[in-house]
């Protein structure tokens, strides 16, 4: 520590992040008149929610449908294949109704209907009526929805004087002796300062960690820092084995094509111009859940019907969609397959392949967002001090597999219920305990270290190695035999962290050691999902496991909860999954054969 001047914040809450769940969290937290700081490495509305397309789910009944959040809940536990907890996905599908109105009242510019309501479009996985029918449940403001919200947060972060630290880059937690969570140690990126933000409650919503694979849609900051300083911290990770692939990532590129070019009218077919779906999901057909589509596609490739002279791809029509319809509903992707491949979508297909898109894993929480250590007397133990939300958490509300708009309503109605949580058990303005020195050591100590890398393995290329290495034996469809050779695989990458190097000692605007320190994070991740995934013995959801083709509810109804120490040595234990409801007004939904 001597070597580094300290810069010390005292707050009654500190966020880390500023897409939609920190922004939201940070909204109710500064709103309930708790002093709110909110750090983030990138500018607010360069945050990857930006990046979300087709709309945020909620039972508004907008297009008179006889919708209802029931139903809304029905679809995401079966979409979660049974290992979502049912009391969270009841909060979740309730609160999604007067949070997306709440979003209306701050400015959101969704786009609507003739009557001037919210406009509702089709959405994999979305039904009536337990699955009879289609739902138009999808709020959409055109294919920018994430865009939308985000600015409009930020907005009201703005007016209600949240206070922000942009570019600091966060280092570490600073946990003291009980295990509790005092704040955080942040490298202020643009003068090389360190400083410490201390506050009653530290949030995590620092997003998914989707660049520890090759092919993703997620931007290059989606490094899951959350997850790994929760790991350094000593706590666990849950359900990492379970990866979201979007089906529709344009092919060569994996930058997103929404799900609600397909809610639209779009659909896929194969070389042969077959419309393959209705054989996989005869009723949902092109709107079957992601992992039911992604594997789909897999198949028709792996059979030899792919397009293209590798037969490597599926392609994605949405030429017989009226142009004026494409230009109001859909301008982004319009705009995105010209940029990308070359397509004028009023005239051809696009070119797609499933694509890592989204993480279900990450820290354990409870539906409050409060951070939970799982022990052997009590699987629901809280860590003092200490949230996360939006996809650093798994509350569990997708379980193995997320249903379209569920991750907008996830930031939304999480980052909500935090801010909730706090205003009720804080005091603003209280005093702090004295900081732990031992953990500011520490996250100084890993700072300095990564600086003075002086290996001979450059960080770029050893991530490559990760990132070629989880796409290879962590896809789509796994093996036995897959998972225990990328086990071996990530266990020797992440031992050349200890070789790694780095050119720039300074601190100022320092992207090299930025980096390299990110890497850490997601090897960390890598390690954990694929050990994760080499210990569950079943097919449930995204994990498809080809020695193990059914879900096995006796032996495996259950959350993944590992830990990772220093020397990359793992420990693994199982939560129940949640199946009583929050409250009288709906049934626990019993596990039946996921069928679309």
């Amino acid at each position: 520590m001597g070597a580094y001047d300290i810069t010390d914040h005292h707050y009654d809450v500190v966020v880390v992040g500023a897409g939609g769940a920190g922004l939201r969290a940070t909204l109710g937290m500064a709103t309930s008149g708790l002093r709110t700081a909110c750090v983030t490495k990138v500018f607010p509305t360069r945050s990857h929610t930006v990046a979300a397309q087709g709309g945020i789910g909620a039972a508004l009944n907008n297009m008179g449908e006889g919708d209802g959040w029931r139903y809304h809940m029905y679809d995401t536990v079966k979409g979660s294949d049974w290992l979502g907890d049912q009391d969270a996905i009841e909060y979740m599908c309730r609160e999604a109704i007067p949070s997306v109105i709440e979003l209306e009242h701050y400015g959101v510019p969704f786009s609507r209907t003739d009557e001037g309501n919210i406009y509702q479009r089709p959405f994999g996985g979305h039904t009536l009526d337990y699955g009879k029918a289609m739902a138009r449940r999808a709020c959409a403001a055109a294919d920018r929805t994430g865009h939308a919200i985000l600015h409009t947060l930020y907005q009201q972060c703005l007016k209600h004087a949240a206070e922000f630290f942009v570019e600091y880059y966060a280092i570490d937690l600073i946990m003291d002796d009980n295990g509790a969570c005092q704040g955080i140690v942040a490298l202020c990126m643009e003068d090389g300062s360190i400083h410490r933000f201390l506050g009653q409650r530290t949030v995590l919503a620092t997003g998914g960690y989707g660049r520890v694979y090759f092919s993703c849609t997620s931007a290059h900051t989606c490094t899951g820092d959350g997850n790994a300083m929760a790991l350094r911290a000593g706590l666990p990770l849950q359900d990492m084995e379970f990866v979201q692939f979007h089906p529709t990532g344009v092919y060569g590129a994996g930058v997103l094509i929404t799900e609600g070019a397909r809610g639209e009218g779009g659909y896929l077919t194969n070389s042969e111009g077959e419309r393959f779906m209705e054989r996989y999901a005869p009723t949902a057909k092109d709107l079957a859940s992601r992992d039911v589509v992604s594997r789909s596609m897999t198949i028709e490739i792996n059979e030899g019907r792919g397009v293209g002279p590798k037969k490597d791809h599926i392609m994605l029509h949405l030429e017989h969609i009226d142009p004026e319809t494409l230009h109001k509903r859909l301008p982004g992707i319009t705009e995105t397959a010209k940029i990308f491949c070359g397509v004028d979508v009023t005239k051809e297909p696009i070119p797609v392949l499933p694509t890592v898109h989204y993480n279900m894993g990450g820290v354990p929480t409870n539906y409050h967002g409060e951070v939970l250590s799982p022990t052997a007397d009590d699987p629901n133990n809280t860590v003092q001090g200490l949230m996360a939300i939006g996809e650093a958490a798994c509350v569990s509300v997708h379980g193995a597999n997320r249903l379209g708009t569920n991750s907008l309503l996830d930031i939304v109605v999480f980052g909500r219920a935090a801010a909730h949580r706090a205003s009720e058990v804080l005091t603003p303005g209280a005093t702090h305990a004295p900081v732990s020195k031992e953990s500011t050591d520490r996250a100084i100590e890993r700072l300095d270290r990564m600086r003075h890398a002086k290996g001979d393995r450059q960080p770029g290329e050893l991530r490559l190695d990760m990132q070629q290495a989880m796409q290879k034996y962590a896809a789509v469809f796994r093996s036995g035999e897959s998972l225990t050779d990328g086990v071996k695989t990530m266990d020797s990458i992440a031992g050349d962290m200890n070789n790694i190097g780095i050119q720039d000692r300074s601190l100022v605007w320092n992207t090299d050691l930025i980096e390299a320190m990110e890497l850490e994070n997601l090897m960390s991740q890598a390690l954990v999902t694929i050990r994760s995934a080499e210990q569950r013995k079943e097919s449930r959801g995204a994990h498809a496991h080809e020695d193990f083709t059914e879900r096995d509810d006796e032996n495996w109804m259950k959350h993944t909860v590992m830990w990772l120490d220093d020397d990359n040595k793992s420990s693994v234990a199982y939560r129940d999954v949640t199946m009583t409801t929050l409250t009288n007004e709906v049934e626990s939904i019993p596990p039946v054969a996921r069928v679309y």
